[in-house]
């Protein structure tokens, strides 16, 4: 995949993860779309790392969409811990 790729699938990934994850965001839709994106690079690269399961290169792959999400997810979780709720 490419970088286009993996930017498309990161910002399907992080609103997935808002999905899954509702609530106010302190970054708001935009700091939710950056945490996608880097949650998708994330979770592709500790997939590969310590899993020992390197992600495929095809766009279509449930380990790849599983990897990404993951990632998101626990950037989203981390980013609300951290930060918090702003919007107060």
């Amino acid at each position: 995949m490419g970088i286009v790729s993996w930017i498309v699938l990161g910002l399907l990934a992080g609103a997935i993860a808002k999905l899954l994850l509702p609530g106010r965001d302190p970054g708001g839709l935009i700091g939710t779309t950056l945490i996608g994106i880097v949650g998708a690079f994330t979770g592709g690269w500790l997939s590969a790392k310590f899993l020992d399961k390197p992600i495929a290169n095809e766009f279509y792959d449930p380990a790849t969409w599983g990897s990404a999400i993951a990632g998101s997810l626990v950037l989203l979780i981390g980013y609300r811990i951290l930060f918090g709720n702003s919007r107060d």
